[in-house]
């Protein structure tokens, strides 16, 4: 009978859950999108630090093992501090924020020239014309 109350007249639904079309909360307040960043970021830094120390012990054994240590750490500390960072925000607020650092710092790349940044003073009241 609950489901009832959400009927109008001729049938159709009075309201849509608002939730219906965000993606779902995966691991430590990521979704989907975001632990894959996470964990791409987290894998490449593990790259970066096990190459040189596969090379100075003439292990290549260190190589991935250095990257799924990076990436429990990473999903580990970058989840948490970006769950921090996310609190209270929309949900599109990672998104804007790397296409607003993209064309802040690589204006040339493609997408960035979409985003409208100015830098100044904005005036609300009408200028003498």
């Amino acid at each position: 009978m609950e489901s009832l109350k959400n009927l109008t007249p001729d049938g159709s639904v009075a309201f849509l859950p608002h939730r219906l079309n965000r993606q779902p909360i995966v691991v430590r307040g990521l979704t989907a999108n975001e632990l894959w960043i996470c964990t791409a970021l987290a894998a490449a830094g593990g790259v970066v630090l096990g190459v040189p120390v596969a090379w100075t012990l003439s292990s290549v054994a260190v190589i991935p093992t250095s990257v799924v240590i990076s990436i429990a750490a990473g999903l580990f500390i970058g989840g948490g501090l970006l769950r921090r960072h996310k609190r209270g925000r929309p949900e599109t607020w990672l998104y804007r924020q790397m296409q607003w650092w993209l064309a802040n710092h690589c204006p040339r790349m493609v997408g960035s020239q979409e985003l409208i940044t100015r830098s100044g003073f904005w005036a609300t009241r009408r200028g003498d014309a």
